[in-house]
């Protein structure tokens, strides 16, 4: 039933350790479940998207981020043909990698880490822990996923993502389907976090053009909503709506017009196939732009990300200092100082915000070298 473009279960390249296809699930399903059951996976619930973990009941955190690129990606692909088990496979890794305290926490991780020649990248971390710190299987190391959901995960290309890296190829339509999933979830969810807020000036927000759009829309479907909160909602959802059909149409323009009649014609594809066309393209790249300049830059959220980036700066000298602090499952792989640093990058990063903030504030009431 899938397009010739797509990936097929069958065609897998495999993956690093040989085993036994399983009777009940296609690869990608059962890539998919070990994904879900991962540790890694239970700690998005405790990090940060935007506002610090516990700070709101109705707050977006990782978890429920990554819930919603899986839902957007599966619509898109069952559309397009594509490979669904795969693109979700696909999204439900791709924010594994991610520290404590969102961008702000990644950013004061790659500082530390260029104090020893090294950098971080939570799209690399990703694919580490699935390779090597998910220790739960007798018979190798890591979740052991197909070759297709790592080139996923290493070529995931969003405003955050990987920018500046060139890739020889191009990935699979599905992971295309999972980066685009991605911008439209976080768009659309950081508005509804910025308005419920009230960080965000709904007047700024009117004059945007694709709020305008699906104000529009939502009025001539129900009439003048007097209940702001669910007007917002209804124009949230239709401004998601609206990206995700404009996607749809345009990719399968690009499908045309490109000659994309297999998986090696994307690979090969002068530019990706999955695509806004140029006026939605403008219209959510001022969206964006408006939430980097009026949201993420909120003096109340840089006074957070602040916050958030001296706890890992702080924790990691402390554990520069101290390695004999880390855990033993940690401290046992140290070989070398270079060794050291990264086991101290794999162990703070892999920490929700709350273990972090009380991991800090436990070691400064002990009289420790913070």
């Amino acid at each position: 039933m899938l397009a010739s473009f797509a990936v097929e279960n069958l065609a897998s390249k495999g993956r690093v350790y040989p085993e036994k296809e399983d009777v009940l699930r296609t690869c990608f399903q059962r890539d998919r479940d070990r994904i879900i059951h991962s540790r890694a996976f239970r700690r998005l619930e405790g990090k940060t998207q935007v506002f610090v973990s516990g700070e709101g009941d109705h707050f977006r955190t990782r978890l429920t981020h990554t819930i919603v690129v899986a839902q957007i990606a599966r619509d898109i692909c069952r559309t397009l043909n594509l490979n669904e088990d795969l693109a979700e496979a696909i999204a439900l890794a791709h924010d594994l990698g991610h520290t404590p305290f969102g961008h702000a926490g990644e950013e004061a991780m790659d500082e530390m880490m260029k104090r020893h020649g090294f950098y971080y990248e939570h799209n690399e971390q990703s694919k580490r822990i699935v390779e090597f710190l998910e220790n739960t299987y007798p018979n190798f190391l890591g979740l052991n996923l197909s070759f297709e959901v790592l080139e996923g995960l290493m070529k995931h290309q969003t405003t955050y993502d990987n920018q500046g890296k060139n890739f020889k190829i191009h990935p699979s339509l599905e992971a295309q389907v999972v980066d685009i999933s991605d911008e439209i979830a976080y768009t659309t969810h950081d508005i509804d976090d910025g308005l419920r807020s009230k960080l965000v000036d709904i007047k700024q927000l009117e004059k945007l053009s694709l709020w305008q759009d699906s104000a529009v829309l939502i009025e001539k479907e129900y009439g003048k909503l007097n209940d702001k909160k669910i007007f917002f909602d209804a124009v949230i959802d239709a401004i998601m709506t609206s990206l995700i059909k404009n996607l749809i149409t345009q990719s399968e323009k690009n499908l045309k017009e490109n000659k994309i009649k297999s998986l090696d014609d994307v690979y090969q594809a002068k530019k990706k196939i999955i695509s806004f066309d140029l006026k939605m393209q403008e219209q959510f790249l001022i969206m964006k732009k408006f939430l980097k300049e009026e949201f993420y830059f909120h003096p109340k959220i840089i006074k957070k990300c602040d916050a958030g980036k001296k706890i890992i700066k702080k924790l990691f000298k402390f554990f520069e200092k101290n390695p004999q602090k880390l855990p033993e499952n940690f401290r046992k792989t140290i070989k070398n100082n270079e060794t050291k640093i990264i086991v101290i990058k794999d162990y703070i990063a892999g920490m929700t915000d709350d273990f972090a903030k009380n991991y800090f504030i436990m070691a400064s009431k002990k009289g420790s070298e913070f």
